[in-house]
């Protein structure tokens, strides 16, 4: 008897990224929230472009050999990640200081007492400081609603800005899960695919 559900098949045509600040009194999300609304705390990155968001959950290992066997007897974990990437294509704040990896300032006057020019800088330090955040990727198909929560993570690789005349702009982002207590995140879902 075949064991094929086509009503299992998913996909993910709506869903949102969130960022916030480790710093302070931030509470990690524990449920899957709203749709459309953001954690406390956290901010939206806005629109990505239709590539989507990839989570890569990675584990390494090192087969341990014995004298008795030709094959490996188990294998030893080396080293565990999980990465999201995503190309984001809003121009604001939140998205040019992530890619930047500075946060903008105001140009103030000369004058006695200076004041705001209405014209911002963003330094480009040549021993940059990585920041830490905290992350949520929602996504949905319907009611079946998925989050992935990475409470502590850091910005492992940008890509390049192209400037064109009939493209938008895209700030390309590798963001890595740091260890937080012993874990690198977690998924949440209100899909049926567990048995309860």
């Amino acid at each position: 008897m075949a064991n094929n559900d086509a009503k299992k098949i998913r996909f993910a045509p709506n869903g949102q990224i969130y960022v916030a600040p480790t710093s302070g009194t931030l509470v990690v999300p524990t449920d899957l929230g709203t749709a459309d609304t953001a954690p406390a705390g956290y901010k939206p990155l806005g629109y990505v472009d239709e590539g989507g968001v990839t989570l890569t959950p990675a584990i390494e290992t090192q087969p341990v050999n014995a004298w008795q066997s030709a094959t490996a007897v188990l294998y030893n974990v080396t080293s565990a990640s999980f990465s999201v990437k995503a190309t984001l294509q809003e121009t604001n704040e939140i998205t040019t200081e992530l890619f930047w990896g500075a946060e903008w300032v105001e140009v103030m006057s000369t004058d006695p007492t200076p004041v705001g020019t209405g014209v911002f800088k963003l330094d480009l330090t040549s021993t940059p400081e990585l920041k830490e955040i905290s992350l949520v990727v929602d996504w949905n198909q319907g009611a079946i609603r998925n989050r992935v929560v990475i409470p502590r993570a850091m910005i492992s690789d940008r890509g390049a800005i192209q400037l064109s005349r009939t493209e938008n702009g895209k700030f390309e982002l590798t963001i890595e899960a740091l260890d937080s207590a012993g874990k690198l995140g977690y998924v949440l879902t209100n899909d049926d695919i567990v048995n309860a």
